[in-house]
């Protein structure tokens, strides 16, 4: 059995992370407009809302509010991470132990990886010990699964997803986290390709509600397992209100225009 048909991060078979990695991954240039939510208090909050059944965090963020938030909130620990600022091939350093997750108390183990460039030896070895550990302590590991490199022309074609979720499957990750690739049936197959590997939706830059909504609708409809969303959620004027339409569209079944409504 594998860590996650039981575990507290699925709601009825589903999934919704709320994501705040993007400090480090991007820097505060995300947080343009929003710049309240700088502090991470703010998206610890909307993580307390019934509809997120998971918050991906770094770190020293875990380290720093999710004692204040343990109760309320499901910790996915992001172990690996690197800055906008790095100008080289890309590659995720490893920043924290497994071990030191459990300690703080996280849910589930999350981890990027990047197929197709030149450290992909490199990263699929670091994976490893991550994945055989969150075993140990029946954590559930999700795959942030994300193809780069100059071999790959296209970062989003149907086959190139399909074989990301397909290697976080192969290297053994319960969840998989996949860019969209621009085609409802595109995204089938991706699903199909993952096979027991639950493929999650990467939520992406923000767009309007209803373009988002719909997007969300689609990925649940073809049998992805839920959404990893961050921008789309606090980049927004009210993010409870994307978190309550986003709720009735992953565990209610509920169509885009209906949570529109």
């Amino acid at each position: 059995m594998r860590p996650v048909d039981d575990s507290p991060v699925v709601r009825n078979g589903k999934t919704i992370v709320l994501a705040h990695d993007h400090g480090m991954e991007h820097g505060p240039k995300q947080f343009a407009g929003v710049e309240e939510r700088l502090d991470p208090n703010t998206v610890f909050e909307m993580a307390t809302h019934d509809a997120v059944t998971a918050l991906a965090v770094g770190k020293g963020l875990a380290e720093t509010y999710y004692p204040s938030y343990e109760d309320e909130v499901n910790l996915l620990a992001k172990l690996n991470g690197g800055s906008d600022l790095w100008m080289g091939e890309p590659y995720s350093p490893h920043n924290w132990s497994v071990d030191y997750a459990a300690e703080l108390g996280a849910d589930a183990i999350g981890y990027t990886i990047y197929p197709g460039v030149n450290e992909e030896p490199r990263m699929f070895e670091d994976f490893r010990p991550v994945q055989e550990r969150a075993r140990d302590h029946d954590l559930p590991v999700a795959m942030w699964s994300y193809p780069r490199g100059q071999a790959i022309k296209e970062h989003r074609s149907r086959d190139v997803i399909a074989y990301a979720a397909r290697i976080a499957l192969e290297l053994g990750a319960d969840f998989a986290k996949v860019k969209y690739p621009r085609s409802e049936e595109a995204m089938a197959h991706a699903v199909r390709s993952a096979a027991d590997c639950n493929v999650l939706l990467s939520g992406g830059s923000k767009t309007s509600d209803r373009d988002f909504l719909e997007l969300v609708e689609e990925v649940i409809g073809v049998g992805a397992s839920g959404l990893a969303v961050g921008r789309n959620v606090w980049q927004r004027e009210n993010p409870y209100e994307m978190l309550d339409m986003l709720e009735q569209v992953v565990f209610e079944g509920a169509s885009a225009d209906e949570a529109l409504a």
